[in-house]
C-alpha cells in the first residue's frame, strides 16, 4: 500500500490531537470509564458476601440463593455481544450513559427489596444495563488513546481495574455488610453510577453515524439465546452437577445456538459479531487468554474466601483486606507491562510467561492445611499470582481492541468481557464440581467428624488450586502458539492480515 493511502486510512480510523475533541480531555474520561467499569466488576464479587444476611433478612432457601448470583451473570453474558453492537451503531455515549442511570435505578430497586423475586428481578435489570455499559465503555477507552506509550498505560489502569476489582469488592461487601447492612452492597452503585453518568454527559463527545443503523436479528437472538444457555449450563452444573438432565441440555443448547450464529455470520450482509475481529491471530489469542485467566481469577477468590473464613477464622473484613494484596501485585505488573514492554516485544513474551508465574503461584497455594499461617503460607503465593495475572490481563484486553476498525470497537469490547464472563462462569462451575468431588473422595472410608469434614474442605479448594493452576498452564501454551512477538498492530491505523483460520 501506497504511503498516502496508508496515511488516509490512518486518518479516517483515528482521529487527530486537532480534530478529535476527547484527546485533550483523555484521562478525564478515562476517570469516569474506570468508575463506570469497576462498579461493574464490584457488582459480581461485592454480593456474595452479603449474601448470607440478605438470605436472612428474605428467607429464601438455600437452593435459591444462587441466583442471586447467577440472575446477574445470566443477563450481563449473553446480551454483551448485543450491547456492544448497540453502542456502535446508536452512539458509544449515549449507551454508556443510559446504562449508568439503568444500573443506578435497578441497585435502588434491588436494595429497597422486601422479597426474593423483586431481590433476583433488580440483579436481572442490573446484568442488562451492565452488558451496555461495560462494552461501550471499553471501546470509547479503545478510540480516545491511540498513542502506543499513552495507551499502555490507559490499559493498565483498566486492567488493574477489571482484575483487582473482584478484591476490592470482597473488601467493599464485607465492610458494608458488618457495619451497615447487605442492601448498601446494593445502594453503593447508586452515587457511582450517578457520578459515571454525569461525568459522561460532561466529558464524552457524541459520535454521530452516515448510516442508518441496521441490527443482525438472526445474529442477535442466535448469540443472546447460545450465550444465556451457556452461562445457564454452567450455573447449573455449579449446583446440580454435570450429569444433570438440564445441564447437559443447556450446554448443547448453547453450543448449537452459537454454531448457528456463526454460519449467520458468514453470510450476513450487517453482522452482529464480524469475523475479522477473531479470526486475528493475537486478537483470537487475547480472547482465549482472558477466558482462561477469567476461569482461574474466579476460582482464587472463590476457594480463598472459604479458606480463609471457615478455616482460618477470619471475618468478612479480614477475608477482604487478607486478598488485597494479590491485587497489589497485579496492579505493579499492569503498570510495568502496558507501558514499558508491550509497545517494544508484543504479546507472546508477556502473555505466556505472565500465565505460567500465575499457574506457580496457584499451585504453591495447593500446599495450603489446617494450620497454614497467612503470612507465610498464603500472602506470597497470592502476590506471585496477581502479578502473573496483571501481565496478562491488561496486555490481553489492550490487544483484544487494538487494530480493530472504529465501527466495530464495542463489539470487539463486548466479546473481550464476554470471554472473561463466560470463562468465569465455566470456572466456577469445573473447579467447584471438581473440589467437591474432591471433599466427598476425602471422607470415604473415614469418620465424619468436624476435623475430618475441615480437612476434606482444604483437599476441595487445593484441588481446586491444582486444577486452574493446569488451566493456566495449558492456556500459556495455546497463546504463546495464537500470538506473535511483534507489536506494530499498536499503533494507530494498523491493519492485521495474518489471520490463524483460513479466510472463510
Amino acid at each position: 500500500m501506497a504511503i498516502d493511502n496508508v496515511e488516509s486510512a490512518v486518518s479516517l480510523i483515528t482521529p487527530t490531537t486537532e480534530t478529535d475533541p476527547d484527546h485533550q480531555r483523555r484521562w478525564w474520561i478515562l476517570a469516569v470509564l474506570g468508575i463506570g467499569q469497576l462498579m461493574v466488576i464490584l457488582d459480581a464479587s461485592v454480593v456474595n458476601i452479603a449474601l448470607p444476611s440478605a438470605q436472612r433478612a428474605l428467607h429464601f432457601s438455600n437452593d435459591n440463593r444462587q441466583w442471586v448470583i447467577s440472575a446477574y451473570a445470566l443477563a450481563f453474558g449473553s446480551l454483551l455481544l448485543v450491547g456492544g453492537r448497540i453502542g456502535d451503531l446508536f452512539g458509544r455515549k449515549r449507551t454508556f450513559i443510559s446504562g449508568a442511570v439503568g444500573f443506578a435505578i435497578a441497585s435502588a430497586v434491588g436494595g429497597s427489596a422486601h422479597s426474593f423475586a423483586v431481590l433476583v428481578s433488580a440483579r436481572v435489570v442490573q446484568g442488562i444495563f451492565a452488558a451496555l455499559l461495560a462494552p461501550a465503555a471499553l471501546s470509547i477507552l479503545a478510540t480516545t488513546f491511540t498513542d502506543a506509550k499513552e495507551r499502555g498505560r490507559a490499559f493498565g489502569i483498566w486492567g488493574t481495574i477489571a482484575g483487582a476489582g473482584g478484591a476490592v469488592g470482597l473488601l467493599i461487601g464485607g465492610l458494608l455488610t458488618q457495619e451497615l447492612s447487605w442492601r448498601w452492597t446494593m445502594f453503593i452503585n447508586v452515587p457511582m453510577a450517578v457520578l459515571a453518568a454525569i461525568g459522561g454527559v460532561v466529558m464524552l463527545h457524541s459520535h454521530q453515524h452516515s448510516a442508518r443503523p441496521k441490527i443482525d436479528w438472526p445474529g442477535t437472538v442466535t448469540a443472546s439465546g447460545g450465550l444465556f444457555a451457556l452461562v445457564y449450563g454452567f450455573s447449573n452444573a455449579e449446583t446440580h452437577g454435570w450429569s444433570s438432565s438440564t445441564t447437559l441440555a443447556s450446554i448443547a443448547a448453547g453450543v448449537v445456538l452459537l454454531t448457528a450464529f456463526a454460519f449467520i455470520q458468514l453470510r450476513a450482509k450487517n453482522p452482529l459479531l464480524p469475523l475479522r475481529i477473531v479470526t486475528e491471530r493475537n486478537r483470537g489469542g487475547a480472547f482465549l487468554s482472558l477466558a482462561v485467566v477469567g476461569s482461574a481469577l474466579f476460582a482464587v477468590f472463590l476457594f480463598l474466601v472459604y479458606y480463609l473464613q471457615q478455616i482460618l477464622g477470619f471475618s468478612p473484613i479480614k477475608c477482604g483486606l487478607a486478598i488485597m494484596p494479590m491485587a497489589f501485585g497485579l496492579i505493579a505488573a499492569a503498570g510495568i507491562t502496558t507501558s514499558l514492554v508491550l509497545p517494544r516485544i508484543g504479546p507472546r513474551p508477556l502473555v505466556a510467561p505472565g500465565m505460567l508465574i500465575s499457574a506457580a503461584g496457584m499451585a504453591l497455594l495447593t500446599r495450603l492445611g489446617m494450620h497454614t499461617s497467612y503470612a507465610g503460607g498464603v500472602l506470597p503465593w497470592l502476590v506471585i499470582t496477581g502479578f502473573g495475572l496483571g501481565m496478562v490481563l491488561a496486555p490481553t484486553l489492550n490487544i483484544a481492541t487494538a487494530g480493530v476498525e472504529t465501527g466495530d470497537s464495542g463489539v470487539a469490547s463486548a466479546l473481550a468481557n464476554t470471554m472473561q464472563q463466560v470463562g468465569g462462569s465455566m470456572g466456577i462451575a469445573l473447579l467447584s464440581t471438581l473440589g467437591a468431588s474432591a471433599a466427598t473422595n476425602y471422607l470415604v472410608g473415614r469418620a465424619k467428624t468436624p476435623h475430618n469434614v475441615l480437612e476434606a474442605a482444604v483437599h476441595s479448594y487445593t484441588t481446586g488450586f491444582a486444577w486452574g493452576a493446569g488451566i493456566l498452564a495449558a492456556g500459556a501454551v495455546a497463546t504463546f502458539l495464537l500470538m506473535r512477538g511483534e507489536a506494530p498492530y499498536l499503533q494507530p491505523g494498523f491493519e492485521a492480515e495474518e489471520t490463524f483460520i483460513p479466510a472463510l
